[in-house]
């Protein structure tokens, strides 16, 4: 079970990866509503990553989010400025999703994909150190 759960985590990050460097390509065609989606589901793949390898998941984003601060934002395994940060990329990404007529600025869009850059950098060494260990 060990290995399965270890490559499911590395696949996840790879997709959050993956959505990362499509959030740029649509940031540099201007597409920056969709920018903001992947670079937002950059940051969700990436936590999935980290909750895998405690065999947790769940079917709502909020779900997933509220597991990660309770057990790792919370223990002190990671900063609450991460917590922040994925809340405020989360709700961005809902309002650029779901808001009729909400404008998304080159800026906005450019922030979030920082955001998300910064959070995978930050993610990244616990999960190796994690998927060394198992």
């Amino acid at each position: 079970m060990e290995g399965s759960v270890k490559e499911l985590s590395r696949y996840r990050f790879s997709c959050a990866k993956e959505n990362l460097e499509a959030a740029k390509a649509l940031l540099q065609i201007r597409q920056f509503k969709s920018s903001v989606n992947r670079s937002y589901y950059g940051i969700f793949h990436g936590l999935r990553a980290v909750t895998a390898l405690d065999q947790f998941d769940s079917s709502k984003h909020s779900g997933v989010i509220a597991y990660f601060n309770r057990n790792y934002v919370k223990s002190g395994i990671f900063d609450k400025s991460v917590s922040k940060m994925v809340d405020t990329c989360y709700r961005l990404r809902e309002k650029a999703d779901y808001q009729d007529f909400f404008l998304v600025s080159h800026d906005m869009a450019e922030e979030q994909l920082e955001k998300a850059e910064k959070i995978l950098k930050i993610l990244e060494p616990y999960l190796e150190e994690r998927w060394r260990s198992l």
